[in-house]
C-alpha cells in the first residue's frame, strides 16, 4: 500500500532570499538533525545570467532503525539523491528526492517548494508532499513502513524550527536583508533590441491590457490551500500525519463535490472519530453528507421552528460556557416527561428538534473560537437526572432515544468533549446497560457520572464550571432559562394514525429520491418532452459504488414495469426502488439512441448537469453498474443477471438524484427577459460592467415572476441555480 504525505502552507515572515540564505546553511550536514550525517554535491549548474541554480546531491542518512533490522539489509547509511532547482527570477526553488538504497524495494519520492507568499512578497510559503511505496523488504514491510514514517514525521516537524533558528544566526550576525536577482546591466543598444519585439506588438494597443482582469498575476487562491498557522489557530495541534490527511480529504472533497465541501472543522471531527484512517473517515462523510443533503439539514436552523409543546416541557437549553471555553448544554432529564412529548409530538419532531440543538452547537463553537482565541470545536452537556424513574423506561420512548442517539453519532462525531451526569438515581444502571451499547467507545470515555449530592465537593462539578454560572437548581446562584418540564396534558396527545402521518410529512419531505443498481440492473427514469428546446437538469450524489450515467431518447414510449417485475419468478426484487425500462428487445440506434456520452462517476461523486432537448419524444436517464456488459451481449436474462449478481454484496450501487424540466416557453422566457436586460444595461452605458451577482442568481430572480406558487418556485429555482451554475 502507498503512503502519502501532504503538508498545509507553512508560511516564513520573512523574504524568499533571506530564507534561501538560511536554508543553504543546512549543508553539507546539519546538527539540528543528527541523522543527516553528510551530503556531497553531484552536479551543479548556473544560466548565463545567474538567474537559475541547479544542485544535485547525495545525502547519508543515519535511519533510527532497530538494530537486527539493519543488520538483515546490510547497511548502515541509507542514501537519498535530491535536486534542487533555484529560480532567484520567479522566486522559486524546487526539490526532488528519492532513495537510492533499496531502490529496488522501496520507493520513496519527496517534493518540496519554497516560493513568494501570493499575498506579501515579503513572505515566503513552503508546501511539502511525499510518497511511499514498500515492495518487499525481507518480510519486514510493515516494520519498515512504520519506521520509515516515524522518521518521516519527525523529520518535518523539525523543518520549520531549523529554518528559524538559521534565520535566527543570520539575524545575530546583522544580515537582515539580501538583495533580489537583477538580471545583468544592458546598454542601450542592447536594451532597445531586446524591447523591439514587444514595442511593436499589436497587443499594446489592445484594450485588454487595460483589463482589471490582467492587472493581477494568476495565483491559485489561498483559500483553496491551508497553512499551518490557519490550522493551529482554528483546528488545534496536529501532528503532520494528521495535517496531511487532513489536506488529503479535503482536497478529495474539492474534486468530486465540484468545490462545495463542508467546513474544515466538519472534516476534522470525521477523521478524529475513525483515528485519522482516511479511507474509513472519507466513507463516514460522504454518508453524512448524503443525509444532510436528502433531508435539507443545512438549512434547518432557519427552518425549523420548535412547536410550543417543546418549548414549555423539553427541559433542555444552553447555558454559557464551561471552564475550557465549550459551550455547555443542560438536560434536566429527570424532569423531563418522555412519554408525553413523543405522544403529543411523535419521534421525528423530537429527531428533528435535538438536530437542531446540534446545528446550534456547531454555530456556538464557531463563535466561542473567535471569542476565546483558541480552537474549541465541541460542547459540554451537563445532565440532571433528579426524578428519573421508571417512568422513563417507557418502551417506545427508549426506542426514539435510541433512534435519536445512533443518529447523532452517525453525523455530529466528536461534538461532545464532556458530558457531566449529576444526581444518579438507583434506576440509572438500568437504563445506561440499555443506551451505552450504542454509544460510540471514544464518547463512553468523556461521561463523568456523579451520585447524589457528590458533583458539590472537590474533583465536582466546579472543576469543569465556573462557580458564577453553576445553575441555581443545582445550588449555584446563576438563573438557568431552562424550562422546569412537568407531565405534559394528555389532551395534547395524537392519535396514531396521526402521528404516523406527520411524522411521513416531517421527515421524508425531500425533493430527492433513492436509487439502487445492480449488476445487470440498472436504474431508468422516464422523462416525456412534448415540446423541443425543453431543459432536463439532474443532480445525483453516488451513495455507494461507481455507476456510468446515460441519456438516451426514443419516439416510442417504453413499456412501464409493473410493481413486482420479479413476483411472477417468485423473487423478491433486489430493490423496491429500481425501475428498468428500456426492453431487452430494442436495439441501440434503431429502437432508442444516445444523447448524451456516457460518464463514469466515482463513489463519493456529487454530479449536476442538464441537457437541452433536440426532440419531443421520450427521454430516459440510466445509471448503470460501472463496467457492466450491455445486456445485449450476454445471454442470460435479465433477471438472471440479478440472480448471479444478488451473490456478490460489491455488485450493489446506490445514487440519490432529483431531476427536473423546464419547459421550452420557460426557458425562451427567462432567456429573453436576461437578453432583453443585457441590451437595456448596454444601451445606457458605454461601458460594459460585470454584475455581482451570479447569473445563477438572476435567472431564479426572472424565474419567479413565471411561477404559479411557492412551491413551484422552490424546485424550479432550485433546478435553475445548478444548470445555469456552469
Amino acid at each position: 500500500m502507498v503512503q502519502k504525505y501532504q503538508s498545509p502552507v507553512r508560511v516564513y515572515k520573512h523574504p524568499f532570499e533571506l530564507v534561501m540564505a538560511a536554508y543553504e546553511r543546512r549543508f553539507p550536514t546539519c546538527h539540528l538533525i543528527p541523522m543527516f550525517v553528510a551530503s556531497d554535491v553531484v552536479d551543479e549548474e548556473t544560466s548565463e545570467d545567474g538567474s537559475t541554480h541547479k544542485i544535485e546531491r547525495r545525502c547519508a542518512l543515519d535511519v533510527d532503525a532497530p538494530r537486527l533490522l539493519k543488520r538483515i539489509a546490510g547497511v548502515d547509511y541509507v542514501y537519498f539523491i535530491q535536486k534542487n532547482t533555484l529560480n532567484r527570477k520567479e522566486r522559486t526553488l524546487h526539490i526532488e528526492s528519492h532513495n537510492e538504497t533499496f531502490s529496488n524495494r522501496v520507493i520513496i519520492n519527496e517534493t518540496c517548494c519554497y516560493s513568494v507568499h501570493p499575498e506579501n512578497e515579503d513572505w515566503t510559503c513552503f508546501e511539502q508532499n511525499a510518497s511511499l511505496d514498500i515492495k518487499s523488504f525481507f518480510g519486514f514491510e510493515s516494520t519498515v513502513e512504520k519506521v520509515a514514517m516515524k522518521q518521516y514525521a519527525s523529520s518535518i516537524k523539525k523543518g520549520k524550527e531549523i529554518i528559524e533558528y538559521y534565520l535566527k544566526e543570520l539575524e545575530d550576525e546583522g544580515v537582515t536583508h539580501v538583495p533580489r536577482w537583477a538580471p545583468p546591466s544592458l546598454s542601450l543598444p542592447e536594451l532597445m533590441e531586446f524591447l523591439s519585439p514587444l514595442l511593436s506588438s499589436p497587443l499594446l494597443s489592445s484594450p485588454l491590457l487595460s483589463s482589471p482582469l490582467l492587472s493581477s498575476p494568476l495565483l491559485s487562491s489561498p483559500a483553496d490551500k491551508l497553512d499551518a498557522d490557519y490550522i493551529k489557530r482554528y483546528l488545534g495541534d496536529l501532528t503532520p500525519l494528521q495535517e496531511s490527511c487532513l489536506i488529503r480529504l479535503r482536497k478529495w472533497l474539492q474534486e468530486t463535490h465540484k468545490g462545495k465541501i463542508p467546513k474544515d472543522e466538519h472534516i476534522l471531527r470525521f477523521l478524529r472519530a475513525r483515528d485519522f484512517n482516511m479511507d474509513k473517515a472519507r466513507e463516514i462523510l460522504c454518508q453524512s453528507l448524503t443525509w444532510r443533503k436528502q433531508h435539507q439539514v443545512d438549512y434547518l436552523l432557519e427552518t425549523w421552528s420548535s412547536p410550543q409543546v417543546l418549548q414549555d416541557y423539553y427541559t433542555g437549553g444552553w447555558h454559557h460556557h464551561d471552564r475550557d471555553g465549550r459551550p455547555l448544554y443542560i438536560l434536566r432529564l429527570g424532569q423531563m416527561d418522555t412519554k408525553g412529548l413523543v405522544r403529543a409530538l411523535g419521534e421525528e419532531s423530537l429527531l428533528r428538534h435535538v438536530l437542531s440543538i446540534n446545528e446550534e452547537g456547531l454555530r456556538r463553537c464557531e463563535e466561542n473560537t473567535k471569542v476565546f482565541g483558541r480552537p474549541i470545536s465541541c460542547w459540554t452537556c451537563l445532565v440532571d437526572l433528579e426524578g428519573l424513574n421508571m417512568r422513563h423506561l417507557w418502551r417506545p420512548g427508549v426506542k426514539a432515544l435510541l433512534r435519536i442517539i445512533e443518529v447523532v453519532e452517525a453525523n455530529y462525531p466528536e461534538t461532545l468533549g464532556r458530558l457531566l451526569i449529576l444526581r444518579a438515581p438507583r434506576v440509572f444502571p438500568v437504563l445506561w446497560t440499555l443506551v451505552s451499547p450504542f454509544i460510540d467507545e471514544n464518547t463512553r470515555k468523556k461521561f463523568l457520572i456523579y451520585a447524589g449530592n457528590d458533583y458539590q465537593g472537590t474533583g465536582g462539578l466546579v472543576d469543569y464550571i465556573d462557580k458564577e454560572i453553576i445553575p441555581d437548581f443545582l445550588g449555584g446562584e446563576c438563573m438557568c432559562e431552562v424550562p422546569e418540564g412537568g407531565l405534559v396534558p394528555k389532551s395534547m396527545y395524537r392519535t396514531a394514525e396521526e402521528l404516523e402521518n406527520e411524522d411521513v410529512r416531517l421527515w421524508t419531505e425531500t425533493i430527492y429520491q433513492c436509487a439502487s443498481i445492480f449488476k445487470g440492473a440498472p436504474h431508468e427514469l422516464l422523462i416525456e418532452i412534448i415540446d423541443a428546446s425543453s431543459v432536463i437538469t439532474w443532480d445525483f450524489d453516488v451513495c455507494k459504488g461507481d455507476v456510468v450515467f446515460n441519456i438516451y431518447h426514443s419516439k416510442r414510449a417504453p413499456q412501464l414495469p409493473r410493481k413486482d417485475p420479479l413476483g411472477a419468478h417468485g423473487i423478491t426484487s433486489p430493490g423496491g426502488n429500481n425501475v428498468q425500462l428500456i426492453d431487452k428487445s430494442w436495439t441501440l440506434g434503431q429502437d432508442y439512441s444516445m444523447v448524451e456520452s456516457p460518464l463514469t462517476c466515482k463513489e463519493g461523486e456529487s454530479v449536476q448537469g442538464s441537457h437541452i432537448t433536440r426532440w419531443p419524444g421520450f427521454y430516459i436517464l440510466q445509471w448503470k453498474f460501472h463496467n457492466m456488459p450491455s445486456c445485449s451481449a450476454t445471454n442470460l436474462p435479465r433477471v438472471d443477471d440479478v440472480l448471479a449478481t444478488l451473490q456478490v454484496s460489491s455488485h450493489k450501487c446506490k445514487v440519490m438524484y432529483y431531476t427536473e424540466v423546464l419547459g421550452s416557453e420557460d426557458f425562451r422566457l427567462v432567456s429573453t427577459l436576461m437578453l432583453n436586460g443585457c441590451l437595456s444595461t448596454c444601451k445606457h452605458s458605454s461601458t460594459c460592467t460585470f454584475s455581482p451577482y451570479p447569473v445563477s442568481c438572476i435567472y431564479i430572480f426572472l424565474y419567479s415572476s413565471i411561477c404559479t406558487s411557492p412551491s413551484d418556485f422552490a424546485y424550479s429555482a432550485h433546478a435553475i441555480s445548478f444548470f445555469f451554475a456552469f
